[in-house]
C-alpha cells in the first residue's frame, strides 16, 4: 500500500546546511541588506489583506505579499522546498510534477484521487482553518528540525514565512509549510494504516483514507489521525467528516468518481464543460468579439476545463479541444500597439535588469501576445519575434 519509490517521511536531500544569514543571502542570490530590510517591515507593510467569498459561503481572508517578501518566499520555495526536500508519495497539492524512470509523476488532485480507485469505503477528514492554526513554532521546527538549519537562519525564515504568529493564505510558502507540518509523525500513521490494508493521502488539508472492503470500520484510522492533529493543536472539522460506502452512493474523492479503475469526472461536470464549450463557440460568432480581452479570458478558462478531461482520459477531450481550436482568440490592432510598446520598453532597459522578476514576466507576457498576433498580422509578428529573440539570452527564468 506504500509506494516504495518515495520516502515514508520528508527527507532532506543533502547534508549541507545554510549556517548564517550571509550564506542564506548567497543561496537566494539576494543581497543581505535586502534580507534585513524585509525583516524590518511591519506586518501591514509585508501584506495587503483582502476578503474573497468562499465557494460554500462565508468570507476568506487572503494576504498579498509585498514585492520583497514575495521574492524571498519564492526563493524559499524553489531553493529549499523543491531543491532540498524529497517528498513522500502520499502528499499532494502545490508540489511539482516529477519524473521517475521517464514516467511523469503527478501531484495534483487527480493523481491523489487515483490512489483510491476501486475502493469500497472512504473516510474523509478536513483540518479546520488549517493555515490559521499552524503556529510559528511548527514552522520553526520544520526549518530547524527537518532541514537542520541553525537557530538564526531558522528564526529568520520562520519570521519571513509567517504573518505575525501564523501562516496565511496568499503567502507563497504557506502551502509547502502546511504540507510539511506533520513531517516527523505522518509517516508513522501511514505505516499503521497500511498494515490494515488502508490507503492514506493528504491534499494540503484534506485527508482521505480508503479501503477495498465493504462497510469498513474506520474508528482505528480516525483515532490515529486525530491524535496526530491533536499533537500539533490542529482541530479536525467534524462537520466536514464523511464516511462513504459503495453501493449507497457513488464514491467521490476531490470531486472525482473513484468507483472505477481510473478517476472519472461526474456526468454533471462533463455536461457543464460541454455547455461552456458551446457557449465559447456561440460567442465567437459575434462580430469582432474574438478580438476582445473578455473573449480571450473566456476561451482560456474553457481550455483549462477541457484539459481536465485529458487528465482523466475522457473520450470527449479531443472533440471539445478541436472545437476550441476552431475559434481561437484573434488579435486586434491594439494588441500590435501594446506589443510594440512592451518590446520597446524591454529594449530600452539596461540588460542586467531584464533578469529581474518584473521584466522577465513582461517578456513572457509579450511573447504570449505575439503568438496571438501571428494569427492575423504575420508580418508584424515576425518582426516582434526577431526582436524578442535578441533579448532572450538576457531573460531570467521564473525562479523568483
Amino acid at each position: 500500500m506504500i509506494d516504495p519509490r518515495f520516502p515514508l517521511f520528508p527527507e532532506k536531500t543533502t547534508e549541507k546546511s545554510i549556517s548564517t544569514l550571509q550564506s542564506l543571502a548567497d543561496a537566494f542570490s539576494i543581497p543581505l541588506a535586502d534580507l534585513e530590510k524585509a525583516r524590518q517591515l511591519s506586518p501591514i507593510e509585508r501584506y495587503r489583506a483582502k476578503e474573497i467569498p468562499k465557494a460554500g459561503g462565508g468570507i476568506r481572508q487572503v494576504y498579498n505579499p509585498s514585492y520583497l517578501i514575495r521574492l524571498i518566499q519564492s526563493r524559499v520555495n524553489k531553493r529549499i522546498f523543491l531543491d532540498l526536500v524529497r517528498w513522500p508519495g502520499y502528499l499532494y497539492g502545490s508540489l511539482p510534477n516529477t519524473y521517475i524512470d521517464d514516467e511523469p509523476v503527478y501531484r495534483d488532485y487527480i493523481a491523489c484521487a487515483k490512489n483510491h480507485c476501486l475502493s469500497k469505503s472512504l473516510l474523509k477528514i478536513d483540518i479546520s482553518n488549517f493555515f490559521d492554526n499552524i503556529h510559528r513554532d511548527h514552522v520553526y521546527r520544520i526549518f530547524n528540525g527537518l532541514l537542520k538549519f541553525p537557530p538564526p537562519v531558522s528564526e529568520y525564515l520562520t519570521d519571513i514565512c509567517c504573518y505575525e504568529d501564523f501562516l496565511v493564505q496568499g503567502a507563497l510558502t504557506s502551502s509547502y509549510l502546511a504540507t510539511l507540518c506533520f513531517w516527523n509523525c505522518e509517516g508513522d500513521v501511514v505505516k499503521r494504516l497500511s498494515r490494515k490494508g488502508l490507503v492514506y493521502t493528504r491534499l494540503v488539508d484534506d485527508i482521505t483514507v480508503s479501503s477495498r472492503r465493504h462497510g469498513f470500520n474506520f474508528d482505528y484510522a480516525e483515532h490515529h489521525i486525530k491524535m496526530m492533529l491533536i499533537d500539533l493543536d490542529l482541530p479536525a472539522n467534524d462537520r466536514k467528516k464523511q464516511i462513504l460506502r459503495d453501493g449507497i452512493e457513488p464514491l467521490h474523492v476531490h470531486g472525482l468518481r473513484v468507483n472505477y479503475q481510473t478517476p472519472r469526472l461526474p456526468a454533471d461536470e462533463v455536461r457543464r464543460i460541454r455547455s461552456a464549450v458551446h457557449n465559447v463557440v456561440k460567442m465567437a460568432k459575434i462580430n469582432n468579439y474574438r478580438t476582445s480581452s473578455s473573449y480571450r479570458s473566456l476561451h482560456d478558462r474553457c481550455v483549462g476545463r477541457v484539459n481536465k478531461l485529458a487528465r482523466v482520459g475522457h473520450n470527449k477531450h479531443k472533440i471539445f479541444k478541436d472545437q476550441l481550436l476552431g475559434v481561437l482568440p484573434l488579435p486586434s490592432r491594439r494588441d500590435v500597439e501594446k506589443a510594440e510598446g512592451a518590446i520597446s520598453f524591454l529594449e530600452s532597459l539596461d540588460r542586467s535588469r531584464i533578469k529581474e522578476r518584473r521584466y522577465t514576466r513582461k517578456y513572457h507576457l509579450v511573447r504570449y501576445r505575439v503568438s496571438i498576433i501571428a494569427r492575423t498580422y504575420e508580418k508584424e509578428a515576425r518582426s516582434f519575434e526577431s526582436r524578442l529573440y535578441a533579448l532572450s539570452d538576457c531573460v531570467g527564468s521564473y525562479d523568483w
